[in-house]
């Protein structure tokens, strides 16, 4: 195969169409009428839209221990397939990610797998217990040089934990991304609590459980002097909280996923478990809200929290149901359906939310990066004025929960090169 592509044609950022030439690893020109190299392989992208590969700060890959739901290889296929050229995969594995050895086990598991690279997430505390801190600076000084820590699945509740984290990672540029979510209220909790929860019976989930603890970690932040980013943020109460951290300059950050900026608690009533999620579905004006954020910058960016499971942890009773959904190959979708159709955000937008924050939060270098020669070949050409139906048998995930199985979304990834070796080709994995 040559080493070198010519992406004829394609809208970059949305923008005026131009060609762009890879050459190796690296985008080597950026222009109209450029002129294929002999030898070189050309992509007609006409009409197309060119964006730098996807980063998504939240996945669960389930490797090691939870094989049978998703692998790395399973995982980074998925992501390809969705876009994306770096994900960050989550410490809620078997056994924990709380190790120099684990972290950099899954690492070398996502060098191997070439789909897509794989930055490890750390846990915050030994076994998400949240009893005692893990080995964040051996995490942070391994093969991995994780610089993420989460005990996502788990919140952080103690908050004498939470400042230590906050503290220690300061010495390396870390971040702690807090799942919020205050334990005792939550208890048993099945849905959003609401209107909805009230009528079918079952266990509420309040808005204020996650808002306690965005408004106390926010704080302990700036206290500080360090940064927390906000996982799955899912309410607007959550939403003024940051926007009011932001407003002191605190380093805060967040993230919404795909699904709460589509889905309400109202489809609960159908039982089915495929929507049990957490945080859990909330209510339309949550939605409106959100989007509005993810427009005007208060969140930061989309993250799928792709949570894969096998059937029989979906295809049984709700109450029993296992929480979470796959995602990552139809966040683009989603997000171009709920954002970029309606008129909040441009592609270039979409740029920023989806790539170049997400990397930065997640201080990965060599993603996120602009379309201009110099820089790495992460590139990622979407068909915009694609519409089609979700059909989960088709997908590279092992596991098939998604939300959206039936339902018609635009846009479809083309094609996806992870430092200028396709990934994917014609909507193909290669």
């Amino acid at each position: 195969m040559s080493d070198t592509t010519l992406i004829r044609g394609a809208k970059v950022l949305g923008g005026a169409a131009q060609d762009v030439l890879i050459t190796g690893e690296t985008v080597t020109a950026v222009g109209e009428g450029l002129a294929a190299p002999e030898g070189a392989a050309v992509v007609e992208a006409a009409g197309h839209v060119l964006l730098p590969g996807l980063v998504d700060l939240h996945t669960h890959l389930r490797e090691p221990g939870r094989e049978d739901s998703e692998t790395v290889l399973t995982g980074t296929r998925a992501a390809a397939a969705g876009g994306y050229t770096a994900v960050h995969a989550m410490a809620n594995t078997f056994p924990v990610a709380d190790t120099a050895g684990v972290v950099e086990q899954v690492w070398r598991l996502g060098r191997e797998s070439g789909y897509c690279d794989v930055q490890p997430v750390g846990a915050v505390t030994v076994g998400l217990e949240g009893k005692q801190l893990a080995e964040l600076g051996a995490m942070a000084d391994s093969a991995a040089q994780v610089r993420v820590f989460s005990d996502d699945g788990k919140c952080v509740d103690d908050a004498v934990i939470m400042r230590r984290a906050l503290e220690y990672v300061k010495a390396f540029g870390g971040v702690v991304a807090q799942h919020a979510q205050e334990p005792r209220l939550t208890e048993g909790a099945q849905m959003n609590e609401g209107t909805v929860s009230g009528e079918l019976g079952l266990t509420g989930w309040p808005a204020v459980a996650e808002e306690s603890i965005i408004a106390r970690d926010v704080l302990l932040a700036a206290h500080v002097g360090s940064r927390v980013h906000i996982c799955h943020l899912s309410t607007a109460g959550s939403v003024e909280i940051v926007r009011w951290a932001k407003s002191k300059g605190w380093d805060v950050t967040a993230e919404v996923t795909p699904h709460h900026l589509l889905l309400t608690d109202e489809l609960v009533r159908s039982y089915d478990p495929v929507y049990k999620v957490n945080p859990p579905l909330r209510t339309e004006a949550d939605v409106l809200a959100l989007r509005e954020a993810l427009a005007d910058g208060t969140i930061d960016c989309v993250a799928t929290d792709h949570a894969p499971h096998p059937h029989e942890d979906k295809d049984c009773e709700w109450a029993a149901a296992a929480m979470g959904m796959v995602g990552l190959e139809t966040a683009l979708s989603v997000v171009q359906h709920t954002m970029v159709d309606t008129g909040l955000l441009d592609w270039s937008g979409v740029a920023d939310r989806m790539s170049a924050r997400p990397a930065a939060i997640g201080r990965l270098a060599g993603h996120g990066r602009p379309v201009a020669p110099g820089e790495p070949a992460n590139l990622v050409l979407v068909d915009a004025a694609y519409r089609g139906t979700v059909n989960p048998a088709g997908f590279a995930s092992r596991s098939r929960n998604t939300p959206y199985a039936g339902r018609e979304l635009p846009g479809r990834v083309v094609a996806t090169f992870l430092r200028g070796r396709a990934t994917v080709m014609d909507g193909q994995l290669v």
